[in-house]
């Protein structure tokens, strides 16, 4: 199969284009011929040998969580899919590999894909919808009539997370850049804070809850803004949620923990209309270093996604 691939950590120029085994199902696993790939923050930071178990990485090495594709063959015991499923799905939590043209994945976690939703959706929707459902549905336990502060919200992660937000009846204000906002205000936020002019912390106070998708100094100055009582759930400082600097507030690192029916619950939001596919940029599969400059450089708003086939 063609894959993109590292043998080495580093930057983008290590990510190579060529042919790897074809990777065989296991009991209780399918084949997916994968048609498309999304590119998120973590796919880069695994190729720069960011993560702490990193030592254990065996070469070469693929990148990427979520995926959208068909069926191919089924491994033992399977009788939930069968071949010629349009499917979609990310990975079990530590494992990357969907940069290629065929995975093998436990057909338990992948959910069906609604033929209304294109394969370059899908795999766009796949694990930030994922993360976004996590955290603020199940972890924030956001209500309607509060109010919820999401940082970076032209990304992929914050931009389904404004729309859900929205459609549970909350009150949405987010953080962007100057030249993305009109897109997160097309998302439904009601309120939008340029970062580049104005400080959060002295333009935001009490809300009830913060969805933190930034990391770094923007998730240690998001404490300041909760109201007592208040939660912040955390999905880019680490496996850990930073530690509160007040003690009447609560700190939270959603699990994004993977099934079908966190899937499909995901597919009945956009299939409903409350959430709409971002917008879109393609890559072919062969231009994956390409696509991994533009996410690192964080100047970008919707999704990256790799067209496999």
């Amino acid at each position: 199969m063609k894959a993109a691939y590292f043998e080495q950590f580093g930057g983008p120029d290590v990510l190579k284009y060529g042919d790897l085994p074809d990777p065989p199902p296991a009991a209780g696993e399918v084949l997916v011929d994968v048609h498309a790939a999304s590119v998120n923050a973590a796919d880069w930071k695994f190729r720069a040998g960011q993560y702490p178990n990193s030592g254990q990485t065996k070469f070469p090495a693929i990148p990427g969580r979520d995926f959208s594709g068909v069926v191919s063959a089924l491994g033992g015991g399977v009788d939930d899919l069968k071949v010629g499923d349009a499917v979609f799905g990310v990975l079990d939590a530590g494992r990357e590999g969907t940069y290629c043209e065929k995975i093998a994945i436990k057909s338990a976690i992948v959910g069906r894909k609604p033929d209304a939703l294109s394969h370059i959706d899908a795999a766009a929707l796949a694990l930030t919808g994922l993360t976004a459902v996590s955290s603020v549905v199940d972890v924030l336990k956001l209500q309607r009539g509060e109010t919820i502060l999401i940082q970076g919200g032209a990304g992929g992660v914050a931009g389904f997370a404004i729309q859900l937000a929205k459609h549970l009846g909350a009150r949405v204000i987010t953080t962007t850049s100057t030249a993305n906002i009109e897109y997160v205000r097309g998302l439904g936020a009601d309120e939008v804070i340029d970062y580049t002019k104005q400080d959060f912390t002295k333009a935001v106070s009490g809300v009830d809850a913060v969805f933190e998708t930034v990391g770094g100094d923007v998730a240690e100055k998001s404490f300041a803004v909760l109201k007592p009582g208040g939660r912040a759930a955390f999905i880019a400082s680490g496996m850990q949620a930073p530690k509160p600097n007040r003690s009447d507030v609560t700190a939270l690192r959603p699990p994004v923990a993977r099934s079908r029916a966190a899937m499909e619950r995901i597919a009945g939001l956009i299939t409903s209309g409350a959430v709409r596919p971002p917008e879109v940029r393609i890559y072919q599969l062969s231009q994956a270093a390409e696509a991994h400059r533009l996410s690192e450089g964080r100047h970008f708003h919707g999704k990256l996604v790799l067209k496999v086939r």
